[in-house]
């Protein structure tokens, strides 16, 4: 079953003058005071679009602090009339929605962990129903691009045409140098999906740690992402969560100056003549990998014929990892990525044994 979103373009509902959407704010909102104290300093910047502050924080171990609760949101109304913001909450459950709704928060966003639970989403859809808000959704805490698809439909088919879909990276128990590694290629698979749904990076859950900030921000922006979600706090060292990942107001008016926004038109005389004779030379080295790939199968299709008649098992071990010894040194003296190589391969060897598995059940009784 093939998806489909209904999503109504983001510069109809976001005054964003150009890209990138900016979305900034604490990770929770702790007191009054500073709330309004990062808001104000946020807008001295006059860049940021969308001010967020997590009201309901789901940590994972009790007795940390879980945000201010329903206070938050009266607070961050003020935030919104005085300083003109459009406002984004996190949301976990129905009453939280209720609230949200009932305080004029204009965007709500359902968490990673939230996302990975088809009944929780359905029970936000729900309450959601009629409702016309916007709705952010971020990624499931692990990389499950079935479970992200499902959450953006579940919203939309409670008639939320506002959406826009958050890549914050993926959990992973093996130390990295990120909190949540990004792993780019679902959130681009998704886009194959969706081309006209708005993703946006949060680098901050990505990151876990200021220091590599502007380094995400900038790829999310070469990957023609169409925003970012910051978070931004007056006195981060002192914040009550997550701390080592938020910037000084004045901070986050640095990194954004020094991010270089590329554009992804195409469509220039000089850019289409130049970008056309090169992309047709990568369709005809694409064409000659296809053909090579058909004469690799074909060989293939005879060893796995050699195998069957002279009973050997499809799996051959030892030339299975001479092929990644030689193809990955290959490789690398054509300055190619031996990984790269070695994941490619991986592939074609799967293909292989799936092939010559079919050959050998051939004419088996079942």
């Amino acid at each position: 079953m093939n998806p489909v979103l209904h999503i109504e373009p983001l510069q109809n509902w976001i005054p964003v003058v150009k890209r990138p959407l900016i979305i900034s704010g604490p990770c929770g909102a702790e007191t009054r005071e500073q709330l309004l104290k990062t808001a104000a300093e946020l807008a001295e910047l006059n860049a940021v679009h969308v001010f967020r502050a997590g009201i309901w924080k789901p940590r994972t171990r009790p007795n940390s602090f879980e945000g201010a609760g329903r206070a938050g949101l009266k607070w961050l109304r003020e935030v919104k009339e005085k300083y003109g913001y459009l406002t984004a909450v996190e949301v976990a459950n129905a009453k939280h929605v209720e609230q949200a709704l009932k305080e004029g928060v204009d965007i709500l966003w359902i968490g990673a962990r939230t996302t990975g639970n088809p009944f929780s989403v359905q029970e936000i859809a729900d309450v959601l129903r009629g409702s016309g808000v916007a709705v952010m959704v971020k990624n499931p805490i692990h990389p499950d691009l079935q479970l992200w698809i499902g959450a953006l439909e579940r919203v939309n088919q409670a008639g939320i045409n506002r959406i826009i879909a958050v890549h914050r990276g993926f959990y992973t128990h093996v130390p990295q140098i990120y909190r949540n590694p990004p792993h780019w290629e679902i959130p681009i698979e998704l886009k194959t999906y969706f081309p006209d749904i708005p993703i946006i990076c949060d680098p901050s859950h990505i990151c876990g740690n200021r220091e590599l900030l502007p380094e995400i921000s900038q790829k999310a922006l070469d990957l023609n992402f169409d925003g970012l979600m910051l978070e931004a706090h007056f006195d981060p060292d002192r914040a009550l969560s997550d701390s080592q990942q938020q910037l000084k107001p004045k901070d986050l008016g640095h990194l954004l100056s020094n991010l270089v926004v590329r554009s992804s038109d195409c469509k220039s005389t000089e850019f289409t003549g130049t970008l056309s004779l090169l992309r047709k030379k990568v369709d005809q080295v694409d064409e000659e990998i296809i053909h090579s790939l058909a004469q690799r199968m074909e060989l293939i299709d005879k060893i796995g014929d050699y195998k069957k008649e002279n009973n050997l098992t499809v799996l051959q071990l030892e030339r299975w990892l001479e092929i990644l010894r030689t193809r990955s040194a290959f490789a690398s003296s054509k300055s190619v990525d031996s990984e790269f190589i070695q994941k490619i391969f991986q592939l074609i060897h799967k293909e292989s044994i799936r092939r010559q598995t079919l050959l050998m059940q051939e004419g088996v009784e079942k």
